[in-house]
């Protein structure tokens, strides 16, 4: 599939068509000539296997690999220290671009940190603090905002001229990059929230460089203030030395101390500045040399408790105080619990960030939830719109996956398509339909998870050299940039949580695999040695990073957060389905933080975030230093505010929690589009419903519209009636459950629960609702009361004498009849005989010259009745020998009719595709093989029941016959 632009920077959103380049080929090939950058593909060669349950991967070469500058690309640690960790590299983050050189072969691009951000350079380290946003665009429609950086200080070593920076240590959200010419060095230390750079320096006196005229607010000696291009800065020096001016650049003696930092102050009159020197002083002499998130998800509350710490080291000789500085982004500020924040704050591209002084710790306590499997099929499950909804379903039947691409995100935009069919066939009861779609799902990922010898194509390969397990093939640059993992691996991820559900033995067999995927784009596991801890994850920024170097002047960027936030959903869904509650809690985490963060950062739900003059409510990509309107695939508004809306899942209710923000922002993409919207309508309806049922309801009805690549008609027929009938999503009642929500619509208040294991369990809203939800269902109660779901871990077995419902329990006497026999034969006198009849013939009406393709015509009818039998779970299989003789275009076509209890209603329908017949005599062989043309209701077991086979011409001018005996059968999936 040809794409416009080559996404080798960030997420690869779903969309083969219509793109528009935000970049030059002539540009990008500049950039990377520049770079030194060289591609390499390593020649096939037998892979070694590593097994992994019943899975495997391996650990070969198999396809492109990692790279970026020269260095870089023969070693990923060609710009780390020896003294740095010996943990796999972090990549994705915010200063990704300091070891994963991509476009400066020497430093980095800029590293916007927040509140300040930092360029090195041969002379040391760049310092800027940007408050006046660049707006560019028209007022609305495509435009952007971006705090640029704009360098105000260059922090160094007096002589310093080093020809590259290495990183010589990370934590949680802090680097130390490191610079040496052979005669100095020079350390620093930066991080996210921390308005400090401490440095320690070898060989010459500290130095400060200003970039335009700088104002002396306060000189004391080892205290330096100075306000460059409006924005205060305070520099330290060890006790008793002095900084001294030379026109722009200030040095001071550090003597054997080696040690000196570099503050800017938030945004304060001169009397605040003032009042903030002493406790900014204490912190001076105080590095933070570790940080640290530690999580917990308190499932009786139904929130993430986060706890983010400081470790401090005063330097020698020095009075620093206890704790930092630190600023909070306002995902952290509004639900921050047990502090208080200093008045001033500073500007940043995510609004204003508060500050907390003398801080060792701080504790924020964010919701977690709602998250559901699947929303429940209260208005769907009959009537009318049960009709039209299997009527959809059958559309799908013969091809949930609808395959696209080979790669790893295409295959998983299948898997994801193919489990929502896998959610509504169970709830309604078509476990045919439901059972056809997990082999599916379950064909892919045991390709998928599995590797063999030699395979370059739907296996998994681990890089040691860079610590990472890349799919191939890559897509997006998910292999040689490390790009987009979490939006890839997600869906197999949910894929496989759906599939545990119903075959845990295959969870069991193959979950080692489905935890390396896991462990790969968000390990949970500190102790992991193949892996970075949270890799695609930034722990203190509250979101995932796209770009695996980051290396832009923007900074690093993501588009999709509702595929990240697939992940974090995957991650609960597939814990839960396991017991597994290391990960499951690890998703709660994500989950929890980033929808925090989303609401903020990418639709500006409070108004706080987006600045004067930039006219869109929300963004389609957020960057280091800002956000834009805009994608990287697509200047279609539809797109832009799309892929921050896909997949559509019971993991995206999120995307409701303000529902008037969500009728601005689809009333706003109307406005920009001039009109409604003409691609993945789908995907914007099914997220308005989340905010306007009744408005979604209204757009989707009697419309005619291209389904969204991973989407089908029947899943957003059935998100969208059963969301309008719910109402909106009441984020302020929790459960003390991961898989629940609470709806508030016209009719009241609805409590949703769902439970993907074998144990009942009851669910606590903390409006005092309790829901009883039986294993493997979900369950509706208040304003809309439903269940359905079948048990977890596959269906009871049937002829488990202690169970009730079994239909060969001969003390049930509602159930008796004849044992189904598993093979029918066609014989004479419309009868299907357990027993082969003689070999003979049966006629079968000519079609009259019309074509009757799915719509019987003059049927010849078959029919068993007063059967009885237990569903095995498997499907119709019929072999009919037919012949037209010598005529030409003639073609036979068969349904199967299943009435379970005889009452003279049609439970289950199997219609199948024609076959044509050759005008040859002698008979051919029709069997299921030729597929099926569509299908409706469920099997379940027989209890009385009546089979049906019709078999009609569905072209031709002269009858066909059917040859009757032992080699004409049906088989039917009873036991």
């Amino acid at each position: 599939m040809t794409r416009v632009i080559t996404r080798s920077t960030t997420e690869g959103p779903p969309r083969p068509h219509r793109r528009r380049r935000r970049i030059t080929a002539s540009t990008a090939a500049l950039a990377l000539a520049a770079a030194g950058l060289t591609a390499v593909l390593a020649p096939s060669a037998a892979a070694d296997t590593v097994p992994v349950g019943s899975g495997s991967y391996t650990t070969d070469t198999v396809g492109a690999t990692p790279r970026g500058c020269d260095a870089v690309t023969a070693d990923p640690r060609a710009f780390v220290t020896d003294d740095a960790p010996s943990t796999p590299l972090p990549t994705n983050d915010w200063w990704s671009s300091l070891a994963f050189k991509v476009f400066d072969c020497a430093f980095s691009g800029p590293l916007h940190a927040h509140p300040a951000s930092y360029q090195p350079s041969a002379g040391g380290l760049g310092i800027s603090y940007t408050t006046t946003p660049s707006v560019t665009g028209t007022g609305v429609g495509i435009s952007e905002y971006h705090y640029p950086y704009a360098q105000d200080l260059q922090a160094g070593v007096t002589g310093l001229a080093a020809p590259d920076v290495k990183v010589d240590d990370w934590t949680d959200w802090t680097v130390s990059p490191k610079w040496d010419d052979g005669a100095r060095t020079l350390r620093a230390t930066i991080g996210h929230g921390l308005p400090f750079a401490w440095f320690e320096a070898t060989g010459g006196d500290a130095r400060l460089t200003a970039s335009g005229q700088a104002t002396v607010w306060l000189d004391d000696g080892a205290r330096l203030g100075l306000t460059v291009n409006g924005h205060d800065y305070l520099a330290f020096a060890p006790p008793g030395a002095r900084w001294t001016a030379s026109g722009s650049t200030y040095t001071a003696a550090l003597g054997g101390d080696g040690f000196f930092s570099v503050a800017v102050l938030p945004d304060v009159d001169d009397a605040g500045r003032d009042s903030l020197v002493p406790a900014y002083t204490a912190a001076a002499y105080s590095p933070v040399t570790g940080t640290r998130a530690d999580y917990d998800y308190d499932e009786a509350a139904g929130e993430v408790v986060t706890t983010y710490g400081f470790t401090t080291s005063p330097w020698p000789g020095t009075s620093g105080g206890d704790g930092t500085v630190a600023a909070l982004y306002p995902h952290q500020g509004a639900h921050l619990r047990g502090a208080s924040p200093a008045g001033p704050t500073y500007t940043s591209p995510r609004g204003d960030m508060p500050v907390l002084t003398g801080v060792e710790q701080f504790t924020t306590v964010t919701p977690f939830g709602p998250v559901l499997p699947e929303v429940p099929a209260v208005a769907t499950s009959d009537g009318a719109d049960r009709a039209t909804l299997e009527a959809y379903l059958d559309q799908v039947a013969d091809d949930p996956l609808d395959r696209r691409g080979p790669d790893t995100y295409w295959t998983g935009k299948a898997l994801g398509r193919a489990t929502r069919i896998v959610e509504i066939a169970d709830q309604l009861g078509r476990t045919a339909q439901r059972d056809a779609a997990l082999d599916a799902v379950r064909g892919v990922l045991d390709d998928w998870l599995t590797a063999e010898s030699g395979e370059t194509e739907g296996v998994f390969a681990y890089d040691d050299d860079w610590g990472t397990l890349i799919g191939y093939p890559a897509s997006y640059g998910s292999d040689t940039e490390l790009n987009d993992h979490h939006f890839h691996y997600g869906y197999y991820i949910a894929a496989a949580a759906t599939l545990a559900r119903f075959d845990p033995q295959w969870a069991a067999d193959y979950g080692g695999m489905v935890d390396l995927l896991i462990r790969d784009a968000n390990g949970y596991d500190r102790d992991e040695t193949r892996f970075p801890y949270l890799r695609d994850f930034d722990i203190y920024a509250g979101h995932d990073w796209a770009s695996g170097h980051g290396a832009f002047a923007a900074g690093n960027n993501q588009e999709s957060s509702s595929e990240g936030m697939n992940f974090a959903g995957a991650l609960v869904q597939w814990g839960e389905a396991t017991g597994n509650t290391e990960v499951r809690d690890a998703g709660a985490y994500i989950y929890a933080t980033q929808s925090a963060a989303i609401q903020r950062y990418w639709f500006d739900t409070d108004g706080t975030t987006y600045p004067e003059g930039f006219h869109n409510p929300v963004v389609g990509m957020v960057w280091g230093d800002g956000g834009s309107y805009s994608t990287w695939f697509s200047g279609e508004a539809e797109m832009i505010q799309g892929i921050n809306m896909l997949p559509i899942t019971g993991s995206h209710l999120y995307l409701g929690s303000d529902p008037a923000a969500v009728r601005e922002a689809y009333a706003h993409l109307e406005s920009v589009n001039g009109g409604p919207p003409t691609v993945w309508q789908d995907i914007l309806w099914s997220q308005l419903a989340l905010g306007d049922g009744d408005g979604a309801l209204s757009r989707l009805t009697g419309s005619s519209y291209t389904p969204e690549e991973g989407e089908t008609r029947a899943h957003t027929f059935h998100w969208v009636h059963n969301v309008a009938a719910l109402g909106t999503v009441n984020t302020s009642v929790r459960a003390d459950h991961p898989l629940a929500a609470t709806f508030d619509g016209d009719g009241g208040r609805t409590h949703v629960a769902a439970n993907v294991t074998s144990q009942d369990v009851t669910v606590t809203f903390s409006d005092g609702a309790v829901v009883e939800v039986p294993a493997g269902q979900t369950v509706a109660t208040g304003a809309h009361s439903w269940s359905g779901g079948s048990a977890a871990g596959g269906p009871t077995d049937p002829t488990d004498p202690t169970d009730p419902t079994d239909p060969t329990d001969p003390t049930d006497p509602t159930c008796q009849g004849e044992p189904a026999p598993s093979v029918l034969h066609p014989a004479a006198g419309g009868v299907l005989a357990a027993q082969a009849p003689a070999t003979g013939t049966l006629t079968v009406a000519p079609a009259g010259g019309a074509t009757h393709d799915g719509t019987p015509h003059d049927p010849l009818v078959l029919e068993a009745n007063g059967l009885t039998g237990a569903y095995d779970g498997g499907d119709t299989g019929f072999s009919l020998p037919v012949d037209a003789g010598t005529a030409v275009a003639h073609a036979v076509q068969a349904r199967v009719s299943y009435d379970l209890t005889g009452d003279g209603s049609v439970d289950r329908t199997e219609t199948y595709r024609y076959f044509a017949t050759d005008p040859v005599g002698g008979t051919e062989t029709y069997t299921t093989a030729a597929g099926l043309h569509s299908q409706s209701g469920a099997l379940g077991d027989l209890c009385g029941g009546t089979v049906r086979l019709e078999l009609w011409s569905a072209l031709g001018t002269r009858p066909l016959e059917v040859t009757t005996g032992g080699s004409s059968t049906l088989t039917i999936p009873f036991g």
